[in-house]
C-alpha cells in the first residue's frame, strides 16, 4: 500500500470494507464500516486463538456479501505484543493490514459522542474512523533472515540486561564483604581479580594465607603484571578490612554462583555477537557498511534488524522519520520555538545510530571533518549536541544509498556542496 497522506486516503474507496479492532490479551473486539463512516451490524467479540480469527474471517466475509464490499483493510491500535500473531495471520491471508497511532485514538475518541468513556467497543470504531481518514501507518512486518535478526537482537538486548545486572550483584558483592578489594585492584574484571574471587574472595580466608600462598595461587592464571608485591597488599589489606564477618558460608556460595552466571552470560553473548555477524553479512551491503573506518559491526547488526528489507525504503528521509530523527518546531505569529527531533520512531535505533556517531567523529577523517564545520561554522554553528543530530541523519543517509547501491562508502560525497575542508584519506 502506498505511503503518502493522498494515497492512504485514496485506498479506502467506496468499495471498502473497514474493519477497526481494538487488541486485547484474551479476546478483541471488532467493528466495520465503510469509506463514509456508516457501521455495519453489531461489534464482534473474538477470542486471541485460531477459531477466533477464523470467526473474524466468517464475520468479515458476510459484511462483504451484504454490502457489496470486495476490498477489506483491517486496523488496530498497536496494544504490546498481542497484535502480532493477529497481524501475520491476516497478511498471510493477503489482507491489507494497517496500525493506527494510539495517541491518535486517545485525543480522538470524544469526537462521536463528546464524551471521555473509553471502552473496547468504543475503540474499535475510533481505530475504524481514523483509517477512513487515512491516518494509519504501514507496519514493517519483517519475515525471513530479517526476522532472524531481529529476535537475535532482543536475545542480544536480554543477555546484556543480565551480564550488567550480574555485575553489580558482583560488585555488591566485594562492597559488603571486602571493600578494601579495589585499593588493590582497579578493576574486578581483571584477570588477578577474578582469580581472587573464585579462590579466596573473602578477608577472613586471606588474611590467613602468606603472600607467597596468594601469588602462587595466581600463578596458574595470569602469567605476568602481578606478584609478590600486590600479594602482600592484598593480605595487608585484608587484615585490616571492615567487610561484614557473619554469613560467611552461604557468601562464599553467593559469589561463586555470581561468577559462574557472569561467566556464562559473556561466553552466550560472544557466541551470539559470532551468529549475529554470520547472518548480517548476507544482508545486501552489509559488508561495505562494515568497511566504513569507526563503524562497529554490531551498529550494522542493530541498523538491519531495526530497519529490515531496507529495498522497502523509497526515500532515505523515510529511514530519518523511522528513527525519530525528524525535526519539529513550535511556531505561532512572531514566536519561533526551539527546534528539536521527534523521537517518534524506533528508540533503540536512534541509540544505535547515536552510540555509533560518537567514535565516527574521533575516528573517521569525513564525519570528524563534518563535525568541525557543523559546530565552527561562521553562520548559525551548532552545539555539539546538535551537531551529532545532523550527522546521525547523514549516516542513515549514507547506509541506505550502501544499502541499494551496494557501493563502497565515499566520504567525499559527505563534504560536496560545502566550503573546502582538508581531509586526510578515509
Amino acid at each position: 500500500m502506498n505511503y503518502t497522506q493522498n494515497k492512504k486516503i485514496s485506498q479506502i474507496t467506496p468499495s471498502t470494507l473497514i474493519i477497526g479492532i481494538d487488541v486485547a490479551k484474551e479476546k478483541h473486539v471488532a467493528r466495520a464500516q465503510d469509506d463514509r463512516g456508516f457501521e455495519f451490524g453489531k461489534r464482534l467479540i473474538f477470542e486471541n486463538r485460531i477459531h477466533g480469527f477464523q470467526s473474524l474471517l466468517d464475520w468479515v466475509e458476510r459484511h462483504q456479501k451484504e454490502n457489496g464490499k470486495n476490498h477489506v483493510i483491517f486496523g488496530v491500535e498497536p496494544t504490546g505484543h498481542y497484535w502480532f500473531s493477529l497481524a501475520y495471520y491476516l497478511t498471510a491471508k493477503g489482507f491489507d493490514f494497517v496500525l493506527v497511532n494510539p495517541m491518535h485514538v486517545k485525543k480522538s475518541k470524544e469526537l462521536d459522542d463528546n464524551s471521555p468513556t473509553k471502552n473496547d467497543t468504543k475503540d474499535a470504531k475510533v481505530i475504524a474512523q481514523l483509517i477512513k481518514d487515512g491516518r494509519y501507518s504501514i507496519p514493517n512486518l519483517l519475515e525471513g533472515i530479517h526476522a532472524e535478526l531481529r529476535e537475535g537482537v532482543k536475545v542480544r538486548d536480554q543477555l546484556i540486561k543480565l551480564l550488567t545486572s550480574t555485575g553489580g550483584k558482583i560488585q555488591n558483592f566485594i562492597q559488603r564483604y571486602f571493600p578494601e578489594f579495589f585499593d588493590v585492584f582497579s578493576d574486578w574484571e581483571g584477570k588477578a581479580a577474578l582469580c581472587t574471587l573464585k579462590l579466596f574472595p573473602l578477608p577472613s580466608q586471606i588474611k590467613q594465607m602468606a603472600p607467597e600462598e596468594v601469588a602462587k595461587g595466581w600463578k596458574p592464571y595470569v602469567k605476568k603484571g602481578v606478584g609478590i608485591k600486590k600479594a602482600t597488599k592484598l593480605v595487608e589489606k585484608a587484615q585490616k578490612s571492615i567487610g561484614i564477618e557473619i554469613g560467611l558460608q552461604f557468601a562464599k556460595c553467593e559469589i561463586a554462583y555470581l561468577l559462574e552466571q557472569y561467566e556464562l552470560f559473556k561466553k552466550q553473548l560472544k557466541e551470539l555477537d559470532q551468529e549475529l555477524e554470520e547472518i548480517v553479512e548476507k544482508m545486501p551491503g552489509a559488508k561495505e557498511m562494515m568497511a566504513i573506518k569507526g563503524l562497529a559491526t554490531t551498529t550494522v547488526v542493530l541498523f538491519f534488524s531495526e530497519v529490515g528489507d531496507i529495498t522497502k525504503y523509497s526515500h532515505p528521509q523515510q529511514l530519518v522519520n523511522l528513527a525519530g530523527l525528524s525535526l519539529k518546531e513550535h511556531s505561532s505569529g512572531k514566536y519561533k520555538g526551539q527546534t528539536r527531533i521527534t523521537k517518534r520512531g524506533r528508540s533503540k535505533l536512534r541509540k544505535a545510530l547515536y552510540l555509533a556517531i560518537r567514535p565516527l567523529v574521533i575516528h573517521n577523517p569525513n564525519f570528524k571533518a563534518l563535525h568541525q564545520y557543523y559546530t565552527k561554522r561562521p553562520v548559525r554553528p551548532l552545539k555539539s549536541q546538535q551537531s551529532l543530530i545532523a550527522l546521525c541523519c547523514k549516516l542513515l543517509r549514507a547506509l541506505f544509498v550502501i544499502g541499494h547501491q551496494q557501493c563502497k562508502f565515499d566520504g567525499s560525497k559527505l563534504l560536496k556542496g560545502l566550503p573546502q575542508i582538508d581531509v586526510e584519506a578515509a
